[in-house]
């Protein structure tokens, strides 16, 4: 089968993979309180899933991210993972990572790396107990923590995604950098973006990362590196901790021009562009009567109707979110 390649000429070999669109946590930057969640019948079985992403890898695609709402909340999640491990141990696949809110990794930390798993990303955004609660609207920091200490234990590699927020941790970040580095653990930064409509204004919330990290100079000494992940972060180097820090800013630093990635969400719908409402119906090919055939016209589609970039702005306060859509929806 032939190569993903877009009409741009990028190469699609990353698929963030949506397992469910269900949370644990109610992150005030990312869904309301009250979250209208899927039926599980309109959701992908974990064989469908395993099955969309046998196309995926047959099209070129080398890495695979298990995302969600959190996926560790998925029932019998670990079938698809270990599923997927047998592609990365038969060479078919680089890599199969997971993004999670850390909530579930004490369950299931040894689990992922038996299977084939070696580096998972944390969404924590705050080390203090009160504002976690305050913005994850859940008592559960400690439980997060003891995630963590268990995903090291088991030998993961571990990197903390933490959201700029605005007045809440944007002062707090430093400290962030010298504990998570402290621990032998990676960390990146990302502009909150403007998905969906939450209780609030992102006009309160956003702060740019060109600001972040020029308070972030005036404790540290940021050496640019050349690392790269495959995903659309740009690193650097902390002097004084010795660790490496990340920074996504899909709003004062659009990073389209190399993208090389599509999400799928739960029910098979392939979103060609986080910033767009764009998408195919895979789940339609997957369950008709020649789906290998159907799955791979769909996915020629795709690439061609995959844009050049999103426009991602927040500026005018009141403003509708640029996506309607949650990011618990698309997968994270």
């Amino acid at each position: 089968m032939s190569q993903l390649i877009d009409s741009f000429g990028r190469e699609i070999t990353y698929l963030r993979l949506s397992v469910t669109d269900r949370c644990d946590l109610r992150c005030n930057y990312c869904m309301a309180e009250k979250m209208t969640f899927l039926p599980r019948k309109d959701l992908l079985s974990l064989e469908e899933l395993e099955q969309l992403s046998s196309a995926f890898i047959d099209r070129g695609v080398r890495k695979i991210r298990i995302t969600g709402g959190e996926p560790l909340v998925r029932r019998d999640i670990m079938t698809l993972i270990k599923g997927l491990g047998r592609y990365k141990e038969a060479g078919a696949l680089d890599e199969v990572t997971v993004t999670t809110n850390g909530t579930q990794l004490h369950k299931y930390a040894k689990d992922l790396k038996a299977y084939g798993v070696e580096r998972i990303n944390v969404s924590l955004d705050t080390f203090d107990a009160d504002k976690f609660a305050k913005l994850t609207r859940r008592d559960a920091l400690d439980q997060v923590l003891r995630g963590l200490d268990a995903a090291q234990e088991a030998g993961l590699s571990v990197k903390i995604n933490a959201v700029a927020l605005k007045g809440i941790n944007d002062t707090e970040i430093a400290d962030m950098v010298r504990r998570v580095h402290g621990r032998g653990m990676e960390m990146t930064l990302i502009e909150v973006m403007p998905l969906g409509v939450i209780d609030g204004d992102r006009v309160d919330q956003y702060v740019p990362l060109t600001e972040i990290r020029e308070r972030l100079e005036r404790d540290f000494t940021l050496i640019d590196s050349a690392k790269r992940t495959g995903g659309p972060a740009r690193y650097v180097k902390v002097k004084e901790t010795g660790g490496t820090l990340g920074f996504i800013s899909p709003l004062t630093n659009n990073f389209c021009a190399g993208c090389n990635r599509v999400r799928v969400t739960c029910t098979g719908q392939i979103y060609m562009c986080l910033g767009h409402s764009d998408k195919l119906d895979l789940r339609a090919a997957l369950r008709s009567e020649r789906p290998d055939e159907n799955l791979a016209q769909a996915l020629d589609l795709a690439m061609r109707r995959k844009p050049e970039k999103h426009f991602f702005d927040i500026k005018d306060r009141g403003a509708p979110p640029a996506v309607a859509r949650h990011m618990s929806v698309t997968g994270g």
